[in-house]
């Protein structure tokens, strides 16, 4: 039982956190006030955030191209130079025109959140022998609602949503965050008093 018991402990569970809880929270407000500056901001937040994508495929597509020349010899050498030339355009075009780019991109979301939800009621009307399935069927049709909606608005929707959605990330990143840090410095207050011997 002692082993167990050693293993739950803040410092196991915790680590170094429990000493840098203060950084950990300034983070996560950092983090939730700039979640919520973006909800007012989400058109400019749209362009920085796929800005930001172009530039990484960019990056991606640079470092692949470096990485196929140094690879001699190999034999999918020309594929590997088709899908890093391929990147690096595909960077540049998103940089060069973001309103386009992120209009394809929303309309790509709006698809994968439509086809998510409906395998989730699917998935659900499959388990309604159990429970708990009502729980499902009721998630996937929110998310096929807001495919939907998202959808129908297109192309309107793409000035809005994909900011919208870093948004709410950056929020609930910086609530995880909060939730952590305060979890950590309970757990340093309150070890204590279990690490002395009976």
């Amino acid at each position: 039982m002692s082993n167990s018991a050693t293993a739950i402990t803040p410092e196991a569970f915790f680590g170094e956190v429990r000493k840098n809880w203060g950084w950990l929270l300034a983070l996560g407000v950092v983090s939730l006030a700039l979640g919520f500056v973006g909800l007012g901001y989400c058109f400019a937040l749209t362009l920085v955030g796929v800005y930001f994508f172009g530039w990484l495929m960019v990056i991606a597509g640079a470092v692949e191209l470096f990485q196929a020349f140094k690879c001699r010899g190999w034999k999918s050498i020309l594929w590997q130079l088709l899908i890093s030339v391929l990147h690096v355009g595909a960077g540049i075009v998103v940089i060069l025109d973001p309103l386009l780019a992120s209009s394809v991109f929303t309309l790509f979301l709006a698809a994968a959140i439509l086809i998510a939800g409906a395998a989730r009621i699917w998935v659900a009307l499959q388990h309604r022998d159990h429970k708990g399935w009502g729980w499902m069927l009721f998630g996937g049709a929110v998310a096929v609602a807001l495919g939907a909606l998202i959808a129908l608005d297109w192309p309107e929707s793409s000035f809005l949503v994909i900011g919208l959605f870093i948004a709410i990330e950056l929020i609930v990143n910086g609530w995880a965050m909060i939730l952590l840090a305060l979890a950590a410095r309970t757990a340093g207050g309150s070890s204590s008093p279990t690490n002395q011997p009976a």
